[in-house]
């Protein structure tokens, strides 16, 4: 039953493609030997199960009788600058393993502006690098910002923020989603880590961010935000190509769960799916409640300017 159940799913993955030739090329395996599988003559051993349920990215949980039990994958923790690399490796893996379309969507709820946007070379960049660090590694020796300087992997970051910005994208904000950047400069200036021309400058960057993000809402039609005020935003990415689905739920700051059941994959569409239908969307608004909703994160960054420049 189980492997029927499996070679079930490798049909729905591969489409029109022949079960035995994709069976042979990824077990390594003759034509006969891959149609006696097929024909359920002879069964898969664990070994070849758990191959093929990596090669076509199938949860083996969903198999289970007891339907509550799932297995998940975790990303790498990150304690120290230098994981970060494995981070960023891991993410572009997991990206790059999905067959991307027309059709694909990224869904965010942004509890915090979405990461892809701070992973650059920029001031901004740096200290939510910075502030990431002091937060996850308990050993931290808390340093001044201007002393602080992360590894290099820029050419990582570009890719991801590229891939991220070339796909059909719905992000989920509400008025606190800028809330936690701002906290975080202004207690790294209030104890003496930030100088107020870095504070100043990052502000900076922080608002050209957002009128970036706004002039995407206004210009190019891949990408959707929408103003949810009714329920507190998480920080998950669920992406869906109409094929496979992946959900990704934050488990430390840079640190994900990681899970293609296909029955929680579909839950988590329809409860994005009704969030959006209880949300305002930015795109297709009037003008008037879109600048309402950007103005006031302009004027919150203002106001902490005003406030850091006065001190």
């Amino acid at each position: 039953m189980y492997q029927e159940l499996l070679l079930k799913e490798i049909r729905n993955k591969i489409g029109d493609k022949s079960l035995n030739d994709e069976l042979a090329n990824v077990l390594n395996i003759s034509y006969d030997a891959a149609h006696r599988r097929t024909s359920m003559k002879s069964k898969f051993s664990l070994e070849e199960s758990l191959q093929l349920a990596k090669f076509y990215n199938i949860s083996l949980d969903r198999f289970l009788e007891n339907s509550d039990n799932l297995l998940v994958k975790k990303t790498k923790a990150v304690s120290k600058t230098e994981d970060l690399h494995s981070f960023f490796d891991n993410t572009l893996d997991i990206l790059s393993s999905i067959q991307f379309s027309e059709d694909s969507v990224i869904y965010y709820s942004a509890k915090d502006i979405p990461f892809f946007y701070t992973v650059s070379d920029t001031l901004l960049s740096r200290f939510k690098i910075y502030v990431w660090m002091n937060l996850l590694n308990s050993k931290q020796v808390f340093i001044p910002f201007q002393d602080f300087q992360p590894p290099q992997f820029d050419s990582k970051t570009k890719i991801l923020r590229e891939i991220y910005e070339e796909q059909n994208v719905i992000e989920l904000w509400n008025d606190m989603t800028i809330s936690s950047i701002l906290l975080q400069i202004s207690f790294y200036f209030e104890i003496g880590l930030l100088k107020k021309e870095d504070a100043v400058n990052i502000l900076s960057e922080l608002d050209d961010l957002i009128r970036y993000i706004e002039n995407k809402t206004e210009t190019n039609p891949r990408f959707q935000i929408y103003q949810n005020e009714l329920v507190h935003l998480s920080n998950d990415i669920f992406v869906n190509n109409g094929q496979q689905s992946t959900l990704a739920i934050p488990c430390n700051m840079f640190g994900y769960l990681l899970m293609n059941d296909s029955k929680t994959c579909k839950e988590t569409m329809n409860y994005f799916e009704h969030q959006i239908k209880n949300c305002k969307s930015l795109n297709t608004a009037g003008n008037r409640d879109r600048k309402l909703f950007f103005n006031r994160m302009y004027q919150k960054i203002e106001i902490q300017r005003k406030s850091i420049t006065d001190f």
